[in-house]
């Protein structure tokens, strides 16, 4: 089935032109990764899809038996309610279905209460809670009565995540889920859930994220807006990479050949007369093509850069019987451990296990509540923290770098000047002189990134680095890092990330155990795929707690449904083990029919004993 037709779509902010002239179909089944670097209008192409944005140029047709659900990286919310009412509370079939329902029975409006159960019958709403205490729980969301206003920007993304996956999940049209980086702020056990549970429910996708995992189980076609244009590429993250290195092959090639033509043409554009025939205006429109092909530039994000830094002396940093808590929360016991040059390990654990803190004893942001951390005199630090640039946004980016150093040293002598750093890290000569406040969200994350790598750090620490970085952009962080010299410690759920750049893994287990891992985080999942804290201890409560749209110990919707058919069935069971026992009565039934007779009166018997078991559990249930 045909879901969403865009034909010759354009978008511009100001001068600056996002895309322009795209073209494409989406249909039933199709699940799509969109990529592109930031900047170059991913979430606006996303919010023009679902009707929150408008095209300057070309049109959208949206089939009319198809709904649009988009997921949003800056989800809105009403503030001043709880979780509880900005996930259910809103108008849904399914959530309206169920409403009616309980207030049907609590009438004695029969034919109502009949509309009610076909209607809940219908949409398949039995199961609402099941599913629902499923989503909740995965996601970790338990204190529904909490306020919205007071979440932390994780938390708000999971809620928002929450109530997507429940409105589609009871949606019976054709629905679009469009969802733009659903994996920010998710632990790696909540990214696998939602993986699975996208290729479970079966939808119609498309979604713009970093995780290159997450894309390779979810999505079969990868879509790519490079330079205002757009390609598509059936298959995974790794198909794309292969087929887009042989399309820039050929480009370039395409390139050489214009440039050479190109050449000759100027050569008899400049010998040229005036007037001219009609032949030689033909050749002269057909120069300005070639002249526009020849001076196309291709955009590569590999980067060769051998920074100049101060070596790394003997000792690195080491800690010594460190031992750290907060309160009756210990995060580090007597932790021991020695850092090595060029090290590169990866830090992972559940939230609040203090990776953070660990980090910061490191640089000694924090301290120790006892023992010794010695970092070597010639240890520099770069800290890519979570919070990002603290800067004056009325600045240019070009003159944010010069505050830093005019130019950047080269291992092997000479320097780079700061345009040509922000150059190799995507920042084109226009975009260098945009002021930092109109930048977006993964720009500012990568000029971030910038001014630490800019200092010539090494010892590396990089705190969940992915998050709202483009595909594009890692790529060229990881280039850099594969052969950066110093030391390198990496806090990050980005499976892919993890695998390329770290040895080993420090995990956080909780209660103040750290343990090493020689391994990547791959053979760190299928070593121990349960060991990351997901067993509850026996003290604390199950991670999985049931929502209070329906109370703990009442009834389900399913079960209250269960229990009125069970009375109906009670009663016709009785009635026909009466009429059975009338004809055993009878003296002149044939002995087939009172063989038939008698084994049928035996199985209602274990019917009654069964279903009057489950009657009483249930009714116990209804008087909680």
């Amino acid at each position: 089935m045909h879901y969403v037709t865009a034909e010759n779509l354009g978008k511009s902010y100001g001068i600056k032109p996002l895309f322009s002239g795209l073209t494409f179909h989406i249909s039933e089944g199709y699940k799509i990764a969109l990529i592109a670097r930031n900047g170059s209008g991913k979430t606006t192409l996303l919010r023009i899809l679902a009707g929150a944005d408008h095209a300057d140029e070309g049109k959208v047709w949206v089939n009319k038996d198809v709904d649009i659900a988009l997921f949003e990286q800056e989800p809105s919310f009403d503030e001043r309610e709880t979780i509880l009412r900005n996930i259910f509370f809103h108008k849904h079939p399914v959530m309206d279905a169920i409403r009616e329902y309980e207030a049907a029975m609590e009438t004695e409006d029969h034919v109502r209460q009949g509309d009610a159960i076909m209607k809940m019958d219908e949409l398949g709403a039995w199961d609402f809670d099941a599913k629902v205490q499923q989503i909740l729980g995965r996601l970790k969301i338990h204190s529904l009565n909490q306020i919205v206003s007071t979440l932390s920007g994780g938390q708000r993304k999971r809620v928002a995540l929450a109530r997507t996956l429940i409105d589609i999940g009871f949606e019976h049209k054709h629905i679009l889920l469009i969802m733009d980086e659903p994996t920010n702020h998710l632990d790696v056990e909540m990214v696998e859930w939602l993986e699975h549970y996208l290729n479970k429910e079966n939808v119609t996708l498309l979604l713009v994220s970093h995780d290159r995992y997450f894309l390779d189980e979810v999505c079969n076609e990868i879509w790519e807006i490079d330079n205002g244009q757009l390609y598509t590429y059936r298959g995974d993250y790794g198909n794309y990479l292969e087929k887009k290195a042989a399309r820039i092959e050929n480009e370039a090639a395409s390139i050489d050949k214009a440039r050479n033509t190109y050449r000759k043409e100027l050569e008899w554009m400049r010998k040229q007369p005036r007037a001219r025939t009609t032949k030689s205006k033909s050749r002269q429109d057909n120069f300005y093509e070639v002249e526009a092909q020849a001076k196309k530039k291709i955009i590569d994000q590999q980067v060769e850069l051998e920074m100049k830094m101060n070596r790394l002396g003997g000792k690195v940093i080491e800690l010594k019987k460190v031992y750290k808590s907060y309160g009756e929360k210990t995060i580090l016991k007597g932790f021991d451990y020695t850092f090595k040059k060029g090290e590169r390990v990866g830090v992972v654990g559940k939230n609040g296990v203090g990776k953070s803190t660990f980090i910061n004893i490191l640089q000694g942001l924090e301290e120790a509540d006892s023992g010794k951390v010695n970092v070597g005199d010639t240890v520099v630090f770069g800290n890519y923290s979570q919070q990002g640039l603290v800067i004056k946004e009325d600045m240019r980016v070009i003159e944010f770098v010069k505050t830093m150093a005019e130019s950047f040293p080269l291992a092997k002598g000479g320097s780079m000047s700061a345009s040509q750093f922000l150059e190799l890290f995507l920042f084109s000569p226009d975009q260098q002189y945009t002021y930092i406040s109109k930048l977006s969200g993964g720009e500012k994350r990568r000029l971030h990134l910038l001014a630490i790598l800019f200092r010539s750090p090494n010892f590396l620490i990089l705190d969940e680095p992915t998050n709202d970085l483009d595909l594009p952009t890692l790529a060229v962080l990881e280039n850099f890092l594969m052969d950066f010299p110093g030391c390198l410690v990496i806090v990050s759920h980005d499976r892919y990330f993890m695998d390329k750049l770290v040895d080993h893994l420090l995990v956080f287990e909780g209660e103040g155990t750290v343990r090493d891992f020689p391994g990547n985080y791959s053979s760190y999942r299928a070593a121990a795929p349960t060991e990351e804290v997901t067993k509850p201890k026996e003290t604390e409560k199950p991670a999985e707690v049931t929502p209070p749209v329906i109370a703990k110990k009442k009834p389900s919707f399913k079960e209250k449904r269960e229990f009125e058919l069970l009375e109906k069935e009670m009663a016709d069971l009785h009635a026909e083990k009466a009429a059975i026992t009338a004809k055993l009565s009878e003296s002149n039934i044939p002995f087939d029919e009172l063989q038939k007779l008698s084994a049928r009166i035996g199985e209602i018997a274990q019917l009654l004993d069964a279903k009057e078991m489950r009657w009483l559990e249930l009714s116990e249930m209804m008087e909680s």
